[in-house]
Parts: structure tokens; C-alpha cells; sequence
């Protein structure tokens, strides 16, 4: 087992790294930009070290500050949380090369889902359900577009090959708009991912976001977890997540859970990552993409199941067999987590930085935070502006919604605009009370918009 971890992170999933660690009996260092010297992880890590200004690019981005942290600490592993240089091959590849584990899988499975196109030449391979589309990137300068999307059937959307968030996408419904939207999308996808490929797939209209966890050791044993429900989302990023699915049965669970677990098998992969699929109107699902870290919403996953997920990725990186059967995984009730971020939802949900003043967070049975704030902590503008992670687990789905909905009721958070009220119209929603929701939900059903 590892005897020093740094956490190449901040917020709220460095304090669950941490928390993890100290259970495990190791020790950890904490990196922090300039302005995050008053953050939470900093006070609860055994070391901080500041790495650079309060810019990503200069601190949390900041590769040679991030070894040269670790190695002047004697830290003997790097835990990159998720964001920033969690999926970084190149950083992944440097951690190695100066001796230092990287908790999370190798950086050829890294690079090969990094890469959609290569993910999904690679799942059809395996014989996991694709979405019909282009068998490579596409350009206005190849003339067989138009038949491509034509085969393929309107409406199809343009993807960025790498990134994620809803960004470089485009959704197509003629012909008309196909050479333009490929242009906008390569722009966007250049700007913000350094590549400008993008492909074409067939559109599946207000779908079911579907995600299984899955772990693997390094001896070949591959298990997944019972799904995670995400569909409630805007532009592309969650704001909601469950599990069990009110859509999925035992049955098709079983089929999606094995597609999930021989992705991973497939390209060897190991440690903890979740393979997310598309779920149409007629119960097919397909492969959208794979996550090769620890996912925000994780925590629906251990309440539901009582797995420390981070300590069994901790574990795996450490060479440990994985000792988790798929077939005997028991259910506890049914996990509701809301992500309470700093944002203003009636504005587009326009980023809320500034200092919290009054700030009361529930509690009671079955409620659980994941939060690295405080009352007087200032929130940077310079990061995500996820602050609260709230996990309600009751017995059953009616319980848990209300058990959120209790507990989004007393949270208090003066001095920003946040997220809760808009939970709180979800959980009274019909709609989503019903349990029939999809992609299309937040748009449609909340705000009214067709």
C-alpha cells in the first residue's frame, strides 16, 4: 500500500480523496493555487504545498510544479480526483516515468477513450452497441458527407472527437446546415480541446442517460456496479443523478451491466472508470463513451451499495485484488444526488462567485454532503462552481425523494446564488416523480421550453 498520496486537485473530491486516505492510514499532501490557500482540502491534507496563481493553467495544469510538489514531499503516488489532469495521458505518462503511481488506469486505455472515434471502433470491435455514424472524423472537403449523413438518417449530430461537456457538438436535421455545423463544431472543439476532429452519429432524440461503474485489478477480474441514472442534465452536464435507474429492469441491467464490464475488459483496464451508454425510446442502448476516473456523482453508488469506491480505486492502483463479484452486489433502497453548484439558475445559470456568509447544511438519517465550503469561504471564480454535493438514500425511490426534498429545505447559503431551489422544483415535479424522465427533462418540464 502507498504510504504518502498528493492529491493533484482541490475542492470538494480532494477532501474525499483525503478522508479516504487518512481511513486507509496514508498520509497526504494537498496542491493549491494562491487564492485556494483558505480551501478546505488544504486544512485537512497533512501537507500543502502551493503550485502556482490562481489560473488552472498555472497551478492545477500545472505539470512540473505537480511532480516537483510530489517529490519534495516523498509522496509515493498521485491521485488526480477528476477534471483537470485526470485524463491526461501525457500526465499520466510523467507520473510513471519519475516513479510515482498514477491512481487511475494505464495511459494507452486513457489515450484509446480519450480518442471517441478510437472508443467506439474499438467497443463495435468487442461487440458493444455503438450509435450508427461516420467510421472516422469528417471534413467540408470530403465529398461523401452528404451521402454519409443521408445513410446514417437525419437528424444526426456533429461530436468533437475528444472533450466532453457539450462542447463541439452540433445537432444536424438537413443537409442544409451539415457543412456549416461541421465548421462551427471543429472551431469550438479547436478552442476548446487543442483538436479540431469531430465526427457524425445519428441523433437519438430525448434519450436516457445511462452510466455502470465498473472495476478492474490488474490480474484480469473486471466487476460493475449497478447503474447510475444521469438524464437530468443542461447544456450536456449533469445537475441530478440515481440509482437504480426507474427505467431499467434486472434484466436489462444484467445486459447493460456485462456490455459495460467486457468495455473495460477489452482494452485491459484497470482500476475505477464508468462506461456511459444512450438509452432510446424503445429500450436499445448504445455506447456513448467511457470515463476513465472517479465520477462526481460516485457517491450515488456507495450509498447505494456501501463500497468506498475511492478506497477500492485507491487499492486496485496499489496492485490489490479486486475482490467485488458483480452477482453478489445487494442493493440498499434507492440514491438521489443533487449537485448544488454556485450558479444562478434563473440567469443560464450564470456562474456565483463571492464570499458565503450564513451557510446551513443538512443532516439526519439517510442524507449524505460532500462539500469543501464554509461559512466565510470565498468561492474563486476560476474553477468549477460544483460546492455541494447532496446523496439522499432511502428505502425505496419515494423515500428518497423525500428525504432530498426535507433536506434541500433547510439548506441556507447567503451571500451567492445557488442551485438548491431549482432541486427543490424537481423533486415536486410529477414528471419526474413518475420516474419518466429523460435528457429532455430540465428544458421541457421546468423551464418550459419546447
Amino acid at each position: 500500500m502507498f504510504e504518502k498520496i498528493l492529491i493533484a486537485n482541490r475542492g470538494e473530491i480532494a477532501c474525499r480523496v483525503i478522508r479516504a486516505c487518512r481511513e486507509l492510514g496514508i498520509k497526504t499532501v494537498a496542491i493549491h493555487s494562491e487564492v485556494d490557500r483558505e480551501s478546505m482540502h488544504v486544512k485537512l491534507a497533512d501537507k500543502a504545498i502551493c503550485v502556482g496563481n490562481a489560473n488552472a493553467s498555472e497551478s492545477y495544469l500545472n505539470i512540473p510544479s505537480i511532480i516537483a510538489a510530489a517529490e519534495i514531499s516523498g509522496a509515493d503516488a498521485i491521485h488526480p480526483g477528476y477534471g483537470f489532469l485526470a485524463e491526461n495521458t501525457y500526465f499520466a505518462e510523467v507520473c510513471e516515468t519519475c516513479g510515482l503511481k498514477f491512481v487511475g488506469p494505464s495511459k494507452k486505455a486513457i489515450e484509446q477513450m480519450g480518442d471517441k472515434i478510437t472508443a467506439i471502433k474499438l467497443m463495435k470491435k468487442s461487440g458493444v452497441p455503438v450509435i450508427p455514424g461516420s467510421e472516422g472524423p469528417v471534413n467540408i472537403n470530403d465529398s461523401r458527407i452528404f451521402a454519409m449523413a443521408k445513410k446514417i438518417g437525419y437528424p444526426i449530430i456533429i461530436k468533437a472527437s475528444t472533450g466532453g461537456g457539450g462542447k463541439g457538438m452540433r445537432i444536424v436535421v438537413s443537409e442544409e446546415t451539415l457543412q456549416n455545423s461541421i465548421v462551427t463544431a471543429q472551431t469550438e472543439a479547436k478552442a476548446a480541446f487543442g483538436n479540431s476532429d469531430v465526427y457524425m452519429e445519428k441523433y437519438i432524440e430525448d434519450p436516457h442517460h445511462i452510466e455502470f461503474q465498473v472495476l478492474a485489478d490488474k490480474y484480469g477480474k473486471t466487476a460493475y456496479l449497478p447503474e447510475r441514472d444521469c438524464s437530468i442534465q443542461r447544456r450536456h452536464q449533469k445537475l441530478l443523478e440515481e440509482s437504480p435507474s426507474p427505467l431499467i429492469g434486472s434484466a436489462l441491467r444484467k445486459k447493460m451491466g456485462k456490455a459495460a464490464r467486457n468495455a473495460a475488459a477489452s482494452i485491459k483496464y484497470t482500476t475505477v472508470g464508468t462506461v456511459e451508454f444512450l438509452l432510446d425510446k424503445r429500450g436499445n442502448f448504445y455506447f456513448m463513451e467511457m470515463n476513465t476516473r472517479i465520477q462526481v456523482e460516485h457517491p450515488v453508488t456507495e450509498m447505494l451499495t456501501g463500497i468506498d469506491l475511492v478506497k477500492e480505486q485507491i487499492k486496485l492502483a496499489a496492485g490489490e485484488k479486486l475482490s467485488i463479484d458483480s452477482e453478489k452486489i445487494k442493493i440498499f433502497g434507492h440514491a438521489i444526488e443533487c449537485r448544488i453548484n454556485a450558479e444562478d439558475p434563473d440567469r443560464d445559470f450564470i456562474p456565483s462567485p463571492g464570499k458565503i456568509g450564513k451557510l446551513f447544511l443538512p443532516g439526519g438519517p439517510g442524507i449524505r454532503l460532500d462539500t469543501h465550503v464554509y461559512s466565510g469561504y470565498t468561492i474563486p471564480p476560476f474553477y468549477d462552481s460544483l460546492i455541494v454535493k447532496v446523496i439522499a438514500l432511502g428505502k425505496n425511490r419515494e423515500e428518497a425523494i423525500v428525504k432530498m426534498q426535507r433536506a434541500l429545505g433547510e439548506v441556507e447559503i447567503e451571500g451567492i446564488k445557488n442551485t438548491s431551489s431549482l432541486h427543490s422544483k424537481i423533486m415536486a415535479n410529477e414528471k419526474f416523480r413518475s420516474g419518466s424522465v429523460n435528457t429532455a427533462f430540465l428544458p421541457k418540464h421546468i423551464f418550459g421550453k419546447q
